[in-house]
C-alpha cells in the first residue's frame, strides 16, 4: 500500500474526478491519471484506477440501465478489443517516460478538441456505423490499456451521433465496465496487479463511490459548463507537464 501523503493529495481529487466522470460528466476523468502520473509511474497508476473504475462502473451500469445503444456498442467494441491486444503487448516494451509523453498527449488533444468543438444544432441524430466504430474503436482500447483515456476517442466516434447524455453516459458505462475488466485480467498477467495496488485501490474506494453516485445525481440537475472550463484547464497544464516530463525522461 502506497504510504506517501504527497500521493493522496492528488489521488482524492483524481478519484472524484473519476466518479463525476462516471456518474455522467463524461470527460472529467481524464484528469485522473495525469494527476496521479505526478507521484507514482503511470502504469502503476493505471493499475490503481482500474479496480475502482470496476466499482464505478457497475454503479453506473445499475443506474443507467437498459438505457444503453445497442448499435453503438456492437460497432466499437470489436475495435477496442483489438485495441486492447495491441497495447497489452506494447505496455510491457515502453518506457514511463514513453507512457508519461503518450498520456500527457492524449490529455492536451482531448483539451484542444474540447475547446474546439462546437456541436451543431438542430440537426437530428446520426446513426452508429461500422467503419468508423472500428477505427475510433481500435483506439479507444489502446488509449484506454495505456493510459485508461479511452473516452477521448468514443467522445470523437459518438459526437457526430448527438445521443442524449443519459443514452450517452449508459452507452460509455456498458463499453468500459467489459473493457476494465478485460484489462483487469491482462495487468494481472503484466504483473501490475499487487496486494499493495489493491489496498490502495480499496482505501480510495468508498470516496470513489460516493463521487459516482453524486455525479448521477447531478447530472440531471447542474450545467457542467464552468466546471468543465476549470477541470479541462487543469488537464490542460498537467498534461504539458507530462509531455515535457516524458520528453526529457527519452533524452529531448
Amino acid at each position: 500500500m502506497i504510504t506517501d501523503w504527497t500521493f493522496y493529495l492528488v489521488a482524492f481529487p483524481a478519484v472524484v474526478l473519476l466518479g463525476l466522470s462516471k456518474g455522467g460528466f463524461s470527460g472529467l476523468g481524464m484528469a485522473a491519471l495525469p494527476l496521479m502520473a505526478l507521484t507514482i509511474p503511470p502504469l502503476q497508476a493505471a493499475a490503481i484506477i482500474l479496480p475502482i473504475l470496476m466499482v464505478q462502473d457497475v454503479v453506473s451500469l445499475f443506474a443507467y440501465r437498459k438505457m444503453w445503444n445497442r448499435r453503438v456498442l456492437m460497432f466499437f467494441l470489436p475495435g477496442a478489443l483489438i485495441g486492447t491486444i495491441i497495447a497489452t503487448f506494447l505496455a510491457s516494451r515502453v518506457s514511463d517516460a514513453m507512457v508519461q509523453a503518450i498520456v500527457g498527449a492524449i490529455a492536451v488533444i482531448f483539451v484542444l478538441k474540447h475547446w474546439l468543438h462546437r456541436k451543431p444544432a438542430g440537426q437530428a441524430p446520426g446513426e452508429a456505423r461500422l467503419l468508423p466504430g472500428l477505427f475510433w474503436g481500435s483506439i479507444c482500447g489502446f488509449t484506454s490499456f495505456i493510459a485508461n483515456a479511452g473516452g477521448v476517442p468514443f467522445q470523437a466516434y459518438t459526437v457526430s451521433l448527438r445521443l442524449p447524455p443519459a443514452i450517452y453516459a449508459a452507452s460509455s458505462t456498458a463499453l468500459f465496465f467489459i473493457l476494465n475488466w478485460i484489462k483487469f485480467l491482462i495487468f494481472i498477467w503484466l504483473g501490475q496487479v499487487s496486494g499493495g495496488n489493491l489496498t490502495t485501490s480499496a482505501t480510495l474506494l468508498p470516496l470513489a463511490i460516493v463521487a459516482t453516485l453524486l455525479g448521477i445525481w447531478m447530472v440531471k440537475r447542474v450545467s457542467a459548463a464552468r466546471f468543465y472550463l476549470i477541470v479541462t484547464s487543469v488537464t490542460f497544464l498537467l498534461g504539458l507537464k507530462l509531455i515535457h516530463d516524458g520528453a526529457r525522461g527519452l533524452g529531448f
